[in-house]
């Protein structure tokens, strides 16, 4: 029997590219030689390119869409791979599109709530998912084509060189245990106050000696992660810049992560460390981190379309309090192993 040569169109973002990763492996578990090629936009390919699954990444370039001018070389670049098979976990006029123009026979998505825009009308076998997170529900596609879901496993690569980067970063800093802090969202509707944040790194630290490292991304979140290291200068470390390779790698190394759902969060997920993760705008059950090792935040939902989401104030986010994060922190930290988590020793003379 024929080998399958399948295109993944799932483009962004960063977070939902990392909770489609199982659906990668389940599709490598089913056929093994296949050729699976994975359309996606910057700069989450710096994540996927090492993936022992994925054969070839295609980039795309951000609002393709848009520009009818770079139809007709996506167009012939993805005829070229010849697919027999094109699976839309995304869920949107772009992936499906991208399906459609490769030429694929089988072109695989969902229908319901969570087949948006034109996608129904672009893929030609259509899956109604009946799970709410986003893992399960990319799994659920397989059965279109008659593939059987397997375990959930992420099976992201590790990159020798960030590793070693921030090997020597963390022993500059004399950081052999710490849990990390992400402040940032990448909707304004998902972010916390930094003030809290900084409470919490000051709780870990006070109450069981767990220095934290805040990391960031760009201006605007380096400037909220000044904010809360200073609340705290002793017990928190502001990140050095990093890319996502090097992010995954001091992710790794955590004892655990705290931040908002975003995609900093995911790659927690990814790579193993547990979370607490804080929602507002989004519910922990359809796009929180994966896994019963993870504790979720969250006062209510703050419900309405995507777009109302995104432009929305965080009312929810400031109804969750710091004590309800120190609580979750405090409940992370007895479950996980002794091991897991060493408390720092303060030199003779330093002040906490």
């Amino acid at each position: 029997m024929k080998s399958p040569r399948i295109l993944i169109t799932r483009l962004s973002h960063i977070g939902d590219c990392l909770l489609t990763l199982p659906m990668l492996n389940a599709m490598r578990d089913n056929h093994p030689d296949a050729f699976v090629a994975w359309a996606v936009e910057s700069p989450t390919h710096h994540l996927l390119k090492n993936h022992p699954g994925i054969d070839q990444l295609i980039s795309i370039p951000k609002g393709w869409l848009g520009k009818p001018a770079a139809w007709k070389p996506l167009r012939n670049e993805l005829r070229s791979l010849k697919f027999d098979i094109a699976i839309d976990p995304q869920g949107l006029t772009k992936s499906a599109m991208l399906g459609w123009l490769s030429g694929a026979a089988n072109r695989v998505g969902a229908k319901g709530q969570w087949g948006r825009e034109l996608s129904p009308w672009l893929n030609n076998r259509l899956v109604r998912p009946q799970a709410t997170h986003v893992v399960e529900r990319s799994m659920e596609l397989l059965a279109g084509i008659g593939m059987e879901a397997a375990d959930i496993r992420f099976e992201l690569p590790t990159d020798a060189h960030s590793d070693r980067s921030i090997g020597q970063w963390l022993q500059e800093k004399s950081l052999d245990c710490f849990a990390v802090i992400n402040p940032g969202g990448s909707w304004a509707s998902k972010r916390w106050e930094n003030e809290r944040f900084g409470s919490v790194a000051s709780h870990l630290f006070n109450e069981h000696g767990l220095r934290t490292v805040v990391t960031w991304a760009g201006i605007e979140e380096l400037e909220m992660a000044e904010q809360i290291v200073a609340l705290n200068p002793v017990g928190s470390v502001l990140a050095g810049r990093t890319n996502l390779p090097e992010l995954q790698s001091l992710l790794a190394q955590a004892s655990f992560f705290v931040g908002c759902d975003t995609g900093p969060m995911h790659l927690a997920t990814a790579v193993g460390t547990p979370c607490v993760g804080l929602y507002g705008t989004t519910r922990p059950e359809d796009s929180g981190a994966y896994g019963a090792q993870n504790i979720a935040v969250q006062k209510w939902y703050q419900s309405g379309s995507c777009k109302k989401r995104r432009n929305a104030s965080n009312d929810a986010m400031r109804d969750i309090l710091a004590s309800d994060v120190n609580s979750a922190c405090d409940r992370m930290l007895q479950q996980l192993a002794p091991t897991k988590v060493t408390p720092v020793t303060l030199a003779t003379g330093e002040a906490a």
